[in-house]
């Protein structure tokens, strides 16, 4: 990867904007045990709920409520276990026969069979369907010619995919790819039912999914209510009625509510409220480790940007900034200084790699301005570092990291935040490449493995290189360690590959970020998985 509120909400909105009361939901219309409704906070995703369209952390929560995969990641663990698939079965790392259980349905009734994946990962690929994730078939044979990097397809369904029978299908690679399964519990994998291409308007407004939950109803800028499905037939089973998430455009108006017994649960504690939250709280403040990292970024499309120079400024930049400080600070310890690009939750045998990035993540403010110097001075004399204002606490952060930085420079103008209204309307420029300047940018992990924090981030023309940063060897050294049969070869050749960012300081890593949460004393059984996303389904209301 990877909020706001609602609307009986009509009514509420105008109260929201006047008063931090808001109209939630609350002991008096939440009910109570197994059928209880639990509220949370929400923000409105980017796109339409596409699995295939989806790679952003707000859409991406409700779709690990809507659909179960092959593969699912264990929500203490974040290991890769066997969801609908029986077995994933390959003899050279390439070729591999994937056989599914034969008990599942979608929530219409409708069976989910072989044809069920393949169908969904073919509309994924093609190039006319116009989906974010596409690069995530990349693997599979024949994505070429149905998703060529210039021109027309060719082609409308990849080659590498074959219906054997009903609870069978073939995938064979265009290179050895040993992790591959591993990758599977990715949304984007999930099975689409037959009504996803039938009457794709009508889904989009409600998708229809084979998860725990049902989508019930969608305001957009305002909450999504989703039900517990009865008759869903994995082991995961909802523990409560249902989740109502409430779209807030300010999370300390969230947290207000939550406090004020008018919200049930909290995803994103503001760093404002963090002195505050063990008083508050107490055992219902949640603080865990979380595959998440944040980042700044930068315009490789802007020329200013993309020079050997520029690389200096990077690099000084980097050295300006005291994470030690505003993580002490201003985050309350809610976040470690970065010393690489991926994240601890992976493990040494996972790949993290502490101090692998040096000197270039140390605070040192006399070889930082030296450096930026050296380079030419900031490009356009000035470091704007854009940012979404609705949720995250972002402010409180870039303000930090201008004021560092600003101390570093001698110059309270050098550094200057950037906010934009809403986390679409952000991302939205982002993703378009409108910004001419820095923004702030991070990873929620798709899949706990060293090589979702790397490639579809920095490898050339992939889905989240936003700042179009290119470099050949980078390149190499992923296409290498993707055809390492050996897991641990795989892993350290990644890590080669991660020196490349040491070198050329593409984004400048800043922190890894705990998921912090907060819950009423309504609810219980509340926790957070390693992508620090609420386990929603076994959350239990008293």
């Amino acid at each position: 990867m990877r909020g706001a509120t609602q609307a009986r909400w009509a009514a509420c909105a105008v109260a929201v904007a006047l008063t931090a009361t808001a109209c939630g939901g609350g002991d008096s219309d939440g009910g109570s045990g197994a059928d209880g409704i639990v509220s949370s906070s929400w923000g409105d995703p980017q796109n339409p709920l596409e699995p295939a369209n989806t790679n952003e952390v707000q859409g991406g929560k409700v779709l690990d409520m809507v659909f179960r995969g092959l593969v699912r990641y264990d929500p203490k663990t974040g290991e890769p276990q066997n969801e609908i698939a029986e077995k994933i079965d390959s003899t050279d790392s390439q070729n591999f026969t994937v056989t599914i259980k034969d008990n599942w349905t979608f929530s219409n009734g409708e069976k989910i069979t072989a044809k069920s994946f393949v169908d969904a990962w073919n509309y994924g690929a093609a190039l006319k369907n116009n989906q974010k994730n596409a690069y995530f078939f990349q693997y599979i044979d024949g994505y070429d010619t149905v998703h060529p990097e210039s021109g027309s397809a060719t082609a409308d369904t990849l080659s590498g995919l074959k219906v054997v029978d009903d609870t069978t299908f073939t995938v064979k690679l265009s290179q050895k790819f040993s992790l591959w399964p591993d990758t599977l519990g990715y949304a984007a994998f999930v099975p689409l039912p037959k009504v996803f291409y039938s009457d794709h308007d009508s889904w989009l407004s409600k998708p229809v999914g084979n998860g725990p939950y049902t989508i019930d109803d969608y305001t957009k800028g305002s909450s999504m209510n989703l039900r517990k499905w009865d008759d869903y037939p994995g082991a995961d089973k909802a523990q409560n009625g249902g989740i109502d998430l409430k779209v807030y455009t300010d999370n300390n108006t969230a947290y207000t509510d939550l406090t004020a017994g008018n919200l049930d649960l909290v995803d994103d504690v503001p760093a404002s409220q963090l002195k505050n939250v063990s008083a508050d709280l107490g055992d219902r403040y949640i603080n865990t480790p979380a595959g998440i990292i944040q980042t700044l970024a930068f315009p490789f499309y802007e020329k200013a940007w993309d020079t050997p120079d520029a690389i200096k400024v990077r690099r000084g930049l980097s050295m300006a900034i005291n994470r030690d400080q505003i993580t002490n600070q201003i985050f309350q310890k809610t976040r470690t200084p970065a010393s690489d690009w991926t994240s601890p939750v992976l493990g040494e045998e996972g790949g993290f790699k502490k101090g692998l990035c040096g000197p270039a993540c140390e605070y040192d403010k006399a070889e930082a301005k030296k450096l930026i110097e050296e380079g030419g001075g900031i490009p356009g004399g000035q470091l704007k570092i854009s940012y979404n204002a609705d949720t995250g606490s972002h402010k409180e952060w870039v303000d930090a990291v201008c004021n560092s930085i600003n101390n570093v420079m001698g110059n309270n103008k050098a550094c200057v935040g950037g906010p934009v209204g809403t986390f679409a309307d952000f991302r939205s420029q982002v993703s378009t490449q409108k910004l001419t300047s820095a923004w702030r940018a991070g990873w929620q992990m798709d899949y706990p493995l060293i090589q979702n924090f790397l490639q579809p981030l920095y490898y050339t023309n992939a889905p989240s290189n936003d700042g179009k940063w290119s470099d050949k060897k980078f390149d190499d050294l992923v296409d290498k360690a993707n055809a390492e049969s050996d897991k641990a070869t795989a892993v350290s050749t990644f890590q080669d590959a991660e020196k490349v960012l040491v070198e050329q300081m593409p984004v400048i890593p800043l922190w890894y970020q705990n998921g912090s949460a907060g819950y009423s004393d309504r609810v219980e059984n509340v926790s957070l998985n390693p992508f620090s996303v609420p386990v929603y389904d076994q959350i239990k209301v008293k």
